[in-house]
């Protein structure tokens, strides 16, 4: 604390000296006190004298605690000329600062004279003040506990003065004892000593803040003599007559080499080494034996002894604890009880291989640590020893036996003896056998196995567990025997790890036999099926692959397959999926790409969780040529139909009001009435007369009479005949539009293109009606007029220049005859009726 108080008045000299010349005499600080207690207010004035004359009148004079400016201070011009700033810290918070009153020069602060404040606690009254008088050096030490910190310069002073009458009056003082700096003890030496006289010591603290002091000890300087600790050792075993009887340590020490001429008495305490048992005391010990027997530990047992002494039966100090003695006890036999069991196996008609287990449990809280095993054989009528059949560290050993051997012994040992043997009888297996045998997982780590008790009731149960299916040799197998028979069950969790599958055996045991053992096969929890089928590609198409697997073997103590999920996926990465119930072992991918390639995997799953298999990837066959042609030709059969259905529905339809035939009906099955064109029913007009100029054409009518001379067959005439035809022949033709002008006629060749409709035969001037034949033609008649008209062609119905409907009078010149309209044969033979304006004929 010292020095940084000093290093801040260094700072601070160096400050003023680099102080402009013309400001270095201008300012003075002064505090109300430079150390105070911390927290408390502290008070500074900053004075700037008439020397300061380049100083403007209206100088601002600030303060600085540290770094940081400190608001408050009060400024004002004194009746001399100067001027001061006063300001006051309400709380002192650092145990050391500087406080600076500075003057604005120009753009900074210039500090004209700077202060150190401190701040602390006064000093603690020390406490806990203590002397010991020191053989080895011949001086008196005094320690104390000094306090808290007062973050002052704090000076410590051991005092003292020879004193009687138990210290209540003072003689010769004692030079005073300074400590080295940071330490709380002090020695006051030999020479300033007596022995035998009574002395009061105290030590007296100061600071800047008070004084504070001790509480006086008075004492004799020998009463408070302090030994050093006795060195332990172990006793040498080759001294030992007797040995140590189980539980017992025997060690000797040497004592302190000044103090073999005082009186001493000492105390040994003991801990376990391992373990959180604390120390355990015995004394007081006679330093004269310089050895001790320590009794009533537990057998073999590492231990750690210490001792310490004192001066008796004079006063004195116990000297400090000896470093630690390691000693371990002494064993003892094991007492413990061995659970056995074995298995057998056959080897020839004369030899049994045996495979022996055992379990040690001990009898007392201490029963002695085991080294070793011995399993061992005599042969009946053979007295002598025979060498042991397995000498072992584990808890399990293998050998040879005769066939009629039904006996072994086994012992446990350690160096101080031999347990009790326990003798183990290879029961046969005729008791009754349990009754039914259940399992359940309490949790991942725990099994419950429960059986039915037989009757008569066991002595108890051996209890064997192991991963499933157990190995033939029975390796890594963990058993456990219950002596309790009336128990109908244990738990296991022992060795149980989740998701195995565990073998478990109970064997009832009887007096001098055993039930023979059930098995039953649990899992300590279940998890999702070990693997899943592989797939494998029967049959690939074009457009479809067959898939199968063989399903995996059913695992003992798992939950049985669910379901079966298939998914596929192309090479545009869409995903295809299907489910499948546990019993498939195949199945037909359908709708695939040809020239595809697919990946393929198949998921099992069960309640506890679902496997997938190993991807399977597949490409699907290409399309052949010749199919592809088919498929383009009936794609374009289909289209085409579609196309002349369209067609056909678009000219069938009745709607229709210019069709691309006009409707002309069979004269024989119609009336005159039905030979005009059908009328919509959102139309209505009337059917014009023959003279009218809208008069629709009308089906070509060939009238033949019956000629007398030959009553051969009919022929029919040719409309396109000439004017050599037969006198008796009328032929009556009304054809286009009856308003178009006659045209010459034109020769026609062939009769290819003549249509009749219907004949007419007979005599229109005999009493009786002609006969009609129907003709076989059903096409439909061409709405225009022909090139030129015949002469047999109704000429007379001509439309006037003027648009007036007049009869024309037949030329001469032609060799046909006409007849009056109402003579035509067929009208005669013809009911009209339904046809308004046809009166006039």
């Amino acid at each position: 604390m010292a020095g940084l108080g000093t290093r801040n008045l260094i700072r601070a000299a160096l400050v003023i000296l680099l102080l402009p010349g013309s400001l270095e005499e201008c300012g003075r600080i002064k505090v109300s006190a430079p150390i105070v207690r911390l927290g408390d207010p502290i008070t500074a004035s900053c004075i700037i004298n008439q020397s300061c004359s380049h100083l403007g009148p209206e100088a601002q004079i600030l303060w600085k605690l540290g770094a940081e400016l400190q608001p408050g201070g009060r400024q004002q011009r004194l009746a001399d000329g100067t001027q001061e700033s006063t300001i006051t810290l309400p709380h002192l918070n650092h145990s050391q600062a500087l406080l600076s009153c500075c003057l604005r020069w120009g753009n900074s602060l210039q500090i004209l004279d700077q202060a150190e404040l401190q701040a602390g606690y006064p000093p603690a009254t020390p406490h806990n003040l203590s002397c010991a008088m020191n053989l080895t050096t011949s001086s008196l030490i005094c320690q104390w506990e000094p306090g808290p910190d007062t973050h002052l310069p704090t000076n410590f002073t051991l005092k003292s003065f020879k004193s009687r009458r138990g210290c209540q009056t003072q003689e010769d003082p004692i030079t005073n004892c300074v400590p080295e700096n940071g330490q709380s003890r002090c020695s006051i030496p030999r020479k300033h000593l007596q022995l035998y006289q009574n002395m009061s010591i105290w030590v007296q603290v100061e600071n800047a803040l008070g004084t504070s002091v001790s509480p006086q000890l008075c004492l004799v300087p020998m009463d408070v003599v302090k030994l050093e600790p006795p060195t332990l050792w172990a006793l040498d075993p080759k001294t030992e007559v007797v040995p140590l009887q189980p539980g017992c340590l025997r060690l000797r020490w040497e004592p302190w080499k000044p103090g073999l001429y005082i009186e001493q008495k000492c105390e040994l305490r003991h801990q376990p080494q391992l373990g959180e048992t604390s120390w355990a005391l015995v004394g007081p010990l006679p330093s004269r034996t310089l050895q001790h027997e320590l009794c009533g530990l537990l057998p073999s047992t590492a231990y750690a002894l210490q001792m310490r002494c004192t001066r008796w039966p004079l006063p004195g100090l116990w000297s400090n604890w000896s470093p630690s003695l390691e000693l371990t006890t002494a064993q003892r036999a094991p007492i413990v009880r061995l659970d056995t069991w074995w298995r057998q196996r056959q080897l020839d008609p004369r030899t049994v291989d045996v495979q022996l287990f055992w379990k040690p449990t001990p009898l007392e809280e201490d029963s002695g640590q085991i080294q070793g095993y011995l399993v061992s054989w005599r042969p009946s009528g053979q007295a002598e020893a025979v060498p042991p059949l397995c000498n072992t560290t584990e808890l399990n050993c293998t050998f040879h036996l005769p066939s009629e051997a039904r006996k072994v012994v086994l012992k446990a040992y350690n160096t101080a003896g031999t347990s009790r043997p326990t003798p183990v009888v290879f029961l046969e297996s005729r008791g009754p056998p349990l009754g039914r045998l259940h399992t359940m997982a309490r949790d991942p780590h725990s099994l419950w196995v429960g059986w039915e008790p037989p009757n008569p009731q066991p002595r108890g149960y051996v209890i064997e567990w192991g991963l499933g299916p157990p190995s033939p040799s029975g390796s890594h197998q963990t058993w456990r025997m219950e002596h309790n028979g009336s128990i109908a069950g244990t738990l296991l969790q022992e060795n149980i790890r989740p998701f195995q599958l565990y073998a478990i055996t109970v064997t009832p045991l009887y007096q001098d036999t055993k039930g023979p053992s059930q098995l039953i096969y649990a899992y300590s929890q279940e998890t999702a099926p070990s693997r899943a089928p592989e797939l494998h590609l029967k049959h690939i198409g074009k457009t479809w692959a067959k898939l199968e697997w063989v399903p995996e073997a059913p695992e003992l103590g798992k939950s049985p397959l669910t379901h079966y999920t298939i998914f596929w996926t192309n090479a545009q990465d869409q995903s295809f999926s299907t489910v499948l119930n546990a019993s498939s072992h195949d199945f037909v991918l359908h709708g695939l790409e040809p020239a595809s390639l697919y990946h393929v995997h198949l998921m099992a799953a069960s309640r506890a969780g679902a496997t997938n298999s190993t991807s399977l990837t597949l490409m699907t066959l290409v399309l052949e040529e010749s199919e592809l042609h088919t498929l383009l030709g009936l794609f374009g059969l289909l289209l085409l139909f579609i196309c002349l259905c369209g067609a056909v529905r678009l000219c069938c339809r009745p709607s229709r009001k210019n069709a691309l035939w006009p409707s002309v009906p069979d004269p024989a099955h119609s009336s005159l009435g039905s030979w005009v064109p059908t009328i919509m029913a959102e139309e209505t007009f009337q059917l014009p007369s023959l003279c009218d100029a809208s008069m629709p054409p009308i089906t070509k009518i060939t009238v033949l009479e019956e000629e007398e001379k030959k009553p051969g067959p009919w022929e029919s005439s040719d409309s396109s005949g000439t004017c050599g035809l037969p006198t008796l022949v009328q032929a009556y033709v009304l054809q286009g539009d009856p308003r178009a002008a006659s045209t010459p006629p034109e020769p026609q060749s062939g009769t290819s293109n003549q249509v009749l409709y219907g004949q007419v035969l007979g005599s229109p001037t005999s009493p009786g009606p002609g006969h009609y034949l129907r003709c076989d033609s059903t096409q439909p008649l061409l709405g225009g007029l022909t090139p030129s008209p015949k002469c047999y062609e109704n000429l007379w119905f001509q439309t006037s220049p003027l648009g007036t409907s007049e009869p024309l009078v037949p030329n001469q010149e032609d060799d046909c005859v006409f007849g009056p309209l109402l003579d035509f044969p067929l009208l005669q033979g013809l009911r009209i009726n339904g046809v308004e304006g046809l009166g006039g004929f």
